[in-house]
């Protein structure tokens, strides 16, 4: 027999329909010459610290650091877990090979490896690697197993970050609880505590903000706002661009309004006019993070709710893999979209088709194919987030908005860009002692909407509130036309920055902490961002649980308690974004055999045997003082959450 080890009894059934183990067992599928089990998610987990030595159940700063010479596993304790493993255990004692049916990426290898390891499975291991669950996709993916040994690196990277978050959680949440805690656990993470970092510091920015005042010269001509600009010193004066000048501001008001003064009952004279054509392509495909991002926006869905609903999307087979971190597509996926584009024609929601009239246009005619969708450089594991093509039904609300979003990029991904008109104004009134004062306005029109239309409705239905580009059509101006206009002083502040939203927050751990707009730019520092798409939800959440953050609206505040521990916390190692991604491309390069993973787990075992020493020889006598979290108590010994 050959069995197959899925991640969750609901993929085990949908393996074994298409495979033919079609005869229902207790706790697995048998047929064809197939046994296919499930587990359902861990079932093993690292060994705690007592489980090597009994001493270490105390904790101690004595006892500090706790460095296992060799790291071991464990089954987890729990009944449900403990019978399923039992089924599991005698199938693969007894099998003439098995099959990892595992989510494929680094933390479903890592789950179906711990439980082949308990269970002492000795047989060859074929991989199954797909990226959607269609019956399609699990064909084709039997037909193209891989050796399991294949992906030996993608499971030291996750070995190496499951070990490397143990003895930085483990150590450290002890070493700061002990030290500074009274009577609190203090959880310290690899991943947890730099985000919080970035929520502290964030946080500090705003209260220490001092606002400036400034005023600018606007006028008012033939209903159109001009606002006065100085040419920048390295810019061309006959250059009209946008860029190319800077609003002139007074940060004294006598100043501005004696030059206000000189101008007032003096004409506007327009001196310029120019229109420049401009394209817009289509937004990009979604990754997890950026699919977080917009249903945050959107819907205020929590980045662990929006998890869960691509998750169970994925799982109904209508959206294909979600914990990826690329937004383009491999060239290979092109000759299928033509499929996934007649799905989407067919798809209704209470008898409306939403998506007919948009893919209509579409038909009858090759696909656009553009490097921004299609590289196959771009793509490692997993391409972007797209539907499948099978019409979805039976969702919930909630999972119909994350779907319509998926569906609406994918569509609009072959649509023609959007074009636009940017038209710059040029006027001027000549003041009596400070000669010429300049003034711009800019207005944008849209010559053919392209992909725009995709979300068009989808926009005029729903405000999120967020600013929006606007626009702005501008009357037709002669060059050397006059006439009065109405100037004033418009009285401006500077803001503070805006303190952090769950989207905002995605993208900083994305990138360390950088504020990158670039997509480009932001796609180069991903490799250095902090955590991985899949695991940031859950950090986010455990922010919450530990009651470091809070939520104030859409904001994330940070409490008494987190700003404490950020404070507490000396050693930058611990709290750095940007060292924390430096850790994050390494295990990127172990997976990507460029990079050793014993190197790494000695190097945090030194690092964490340094920042031992130095907290030890803190003699301040700091503490924290807040009320103790409900889940964790020292005296139970437990370890708290080790990211």
């Amino acid at each position: 027999m050959i069995v197959c080890i899925a991640e969750k009894p609901s993929v085990a059934r949908d393996i074994a329909h298409v495979i033919g183990a079609n005869a229902a067992h207790d706790g697995y599928m048998e047929g064809n010459g197939y046994q296919v089990t499930w587990t359902f998610g861990h079932l093993c987990t690292l060994k705690e610290p007592d489980d090597y030595t009994p001493s270490w159940h105390r904790w101690a700063l004595s006892l500090l650091p706790m460095l296992p010479p060799r790291f071991g596993i464990k089954l987890i304790n729990d009944k449900g877990i403990e019978k399923q493993f039992g089924i599991i255990e005698r199938l693969m004692q007894q099998a003439e090979g098995i099959i990892n049916c595992g989510d494929a990426g680094q933390e479903g290898e890592l789950i179906q490896r711990w439980v082949m390891q308990k269970a002492g499975a000795k047989c060859p291991v074929k991989r199954l690697w797909i990226s959607s669950l269609t019956e399609e996709a699990i064909r084709e993916g039997f037909k193209n197993l891989k050796d399991q040994s294949e992906y030996q690196s993608l499971y030291m990277a996750g070995l190496s970050r499951a070990v490397g978050d143990w003895i930085l959680g483990i150590n450290a949440t002890r070493l700061y609880t002990l030290k500074y805690g009274q009577r609190q656990v203090l959880s310290i993470g690899r991943v947890q505590t730099p985000t919080l970092a970035l929520i502290v510091n964030r946080q500090r920015e705003i209260e220490r903000f001092e606002p400036r005042q400034s005023w600018a010269l606007i006028t008012l001509y033939r209903d159109t706002k001009f606002t006065a600009v100085t040419l920048d010193e390295d810019a061309d004066p006959d250059e009209t661009k946008k860029s190319a000048y800077k609003q002139m501001e007074f940060a004294d008001e006598n100043e501005g309004r004696k030059l206000l003064e000189q101008i007032i009952g003096k004409p506007l004279i327009i001196n310029k006019t120019t229109k420049k054509a401009g394209t817009e392509a289509p937004p990009r495909l979604y990754d997890l993070t950026s699919l977080q991002v917009d249903c945050n926006k959107k819907f205020a869905f929590s980045a662990d709710t929006t998890l869960q609903l691509i998750q169970s999307l994925y799982e109904k087979k209508f959206t294909t893999y979600p914990r990826v971190d690329t937004t383009f597509l491999s060239d290979d996926i092109y000759a299928k979209c033509p499929a996934t584009m007649n799905g989407l024609y067919k798809t209704t929601f209470a008898g409306v088709a939403p998506y007919a009239a948009l893919v209509k246009p579409l038909g009858g005619k090759p696909l656009k194919k553009s490097k921004k969708v299609f590289d196959t450089s771009k793509v490692t594991d997993h391409h972007a987030i797209i539907p499948t093509g099978v019409p979805p039904k039976g969702l919930s609300d909630m999972e119909q908005k994350v779907f319509d979003l998926v569906a609406r990029a994918f569509i609009a991904a072959f649509f023609p860009d959007c074009r636009f008109e940017t038209t710059t104004v040029l006027g001027e009134v000549r003041a009596d002692e400070a000669g010429p004062v300049v003034f711009r306005t800019t207005g944008k029109t849209i010559i053919d909407e392209g992909w725009r239309t995709v979300f068009k409705k989808q926009e005029d239905d729903f405000d999120d509130g967020a600013t929006k580009e606007e626009e702005t059509s501008l009357p037709v101006f002669t060059k050397g036309e006059s006439g009065p206009h109405l100037p004033s002083l418009a009285e401006k502040w500077t803001q503070p920055p805006k303190p952090y939203t769950e989207a905002t927050l995605l993208r900083a751990m994305e990138t360390a902490g950088k504020l990158v707009e670039n997509e480009e730019l932001r796609d180069a520092m991903k490799e250095n961002g902090i955590g991985r798409p899949s695991t940031r939800a859950a950090i986010i959440e455990t922010l919450f649980k530990r009651n470091y953050i809070r939520k104030e609206r859409r904001n994330l505040i940070a409490t008494p308690t987190g700003i404490a521990l950020i404070d507490i916390i000396h050693e930058e190692l611990l709290k750095s974004p940007r060292l924390t991604g430096i850790w994050e491309k390494k295990l990127r390069d172990i997976e990507h055999n460029a990079y050793d993973a014993k190197t790494f787990i000695d190097e945090l075992k030194q690092q964490i045997t340094d920042i031992v020493a130095q907290v030890l020889q803190d003699n301040s006598n700091r503490h924290i003082a807040a009320e103790e979290p409900k889940e964790k108590k020292v005296k139970t010994g437990k370890k708290a959450t080790n990211k």
